[in-house]
């Protein structure tokens, strides 16, 4: 049957063949940007343990501490496992994992020097940088759409912390804290998409592991003295390995497969769930504000991290009419 379609159309094989492909590629990117989202939804419930950890009594510095030694080890036997995966990994998995630990160390620490309003929105210029660096090191175009969704995306940030038009301008070291935050991760996630054959699970415990170091090392250089005693963690573990058995692991595994396979804005734009997760929980569990303001930014913010994934898939349905 095959010989007979190659002799009556030879390029219908092949044609088939990519056809194939190219639903594959596609699938392969709604995965992905599905994966984003639903990380960057899971990292808006990442102050719930923190806060726990911070009642117990324990130091900001060393909350990081405890925080990412959790999942380290938890993860050992895996790394002990894989052993041979890490090593063929080398410098370059190392090298990633070393920047994203990075990332999240500055942002978490830069909510400690600076109000968390202003972290979380310096750290969301995410996008612009990824966008920047996809185009100088990726050669990504950066199309009217994709300014257009950091427009809208950073207005809703903007409505949502009623900042009106006035952008925060970085004044002290938690600001900048912040923003370099934001520059580090859009940094991994263009070492993720050009490195695609890092795997995502040696990715999530090299991730922690460096996270772990980072923190460790701030907080015995910045707080020496607040070390935290055996009694003020134990009571906060119960609720810690539950985040970490049912959100933090598969968000971090998400968080770090899915940017191996979109573009760095895209990503960007996508893990702004995190502010419209982190908006929500904050005002049902922590009984902050929540009015007509929040709703706007929330709905700008869903509709930039949308409207790209959305325009995409439209143009390819009306490609296949």
């Amino acid at each position: 049957m095959v010989s007979i379609l190659i002799i009556i159309n030879p390029r219908r094989l092949d044609y088939n063949s990519r056809s194939k492909n190219n639903d594959m590629i596609v699938s392969l990117e709604n995965r992905a940007k599905l994966a984003c989202l639903y990380a960057g939804a899971v990292w808006g419930l990442f102050w719930i343990p923190l806060r726990s950890l911070e009642d117990a009594g324990l130091h900001g510095l060393w909350v990081l501490v405890v925080y990412f030694a959790a999942p380290t080890l938890c993860l050992i036997p895996i790394g002990i496992w894989r052993w041979k995966h890490f090593k063929v990994g080398g410098f370059q998995l190392q090298i990633t994992a070393m920047v994203s630990g990075g990332a999240l160390l500055l942002y978490s620490t830069s909510i400690i020097y600076t109000d968390v309003v202003r972290a979380m929105l310096l750290f969301y210029l995410t996008p612009i940088w990824g966008t920047v660096f996809a185009r100088i090191f990726l050669g990504d175009a950066i199309t009217p759409m994709r300014i257009f969704t950091i427009v809208i995306a950073i207005l809703g940030m903007l409505t949502i912390f009623g900042l009106g038009i006035q952008f925060p301008m970085p004044k002290n070291v938690g600001d900048w804290m912040g923003i370099g935050s934001g520059i580090l991760w859009a940094i991994a996630m263009v070492r993720l998409r050009v490195d695609q054959d890092i795997s995502a699970i040696d990715m999530t415990l090299g991730f922690f592991f460096w996270s772990l170091i980072f923190a460790f090392l701030a907080a015995i250089i910045l707080a020496p003295s607040y070390v935290p005693s055996v009694a003020q963690t134990v009571p906060a573990m119960p609720l810690l390995f539950i985040f970490m058995a049912l959100l933090i692991f598969p968000g971090t595994y998400a968080s770090l497969w899915g940017p191996k396979f979109l573009s760095p804005g895209v990503v960007g734009l996508l893990f702004m769930t995190e502010i419209v997760v982190g908006s929500i929980s904050v005002a049902l569990l922590a009984g902050e504000p929540f009015g007509i303001r929040e709703v706007v930014g929330i709905i700008l913010i869903a509709g930039a991290s949308l409207l790209e994934p959305i325009a995409s898939l439209v143009k390819r349905s009306e490609k296949l009419v």
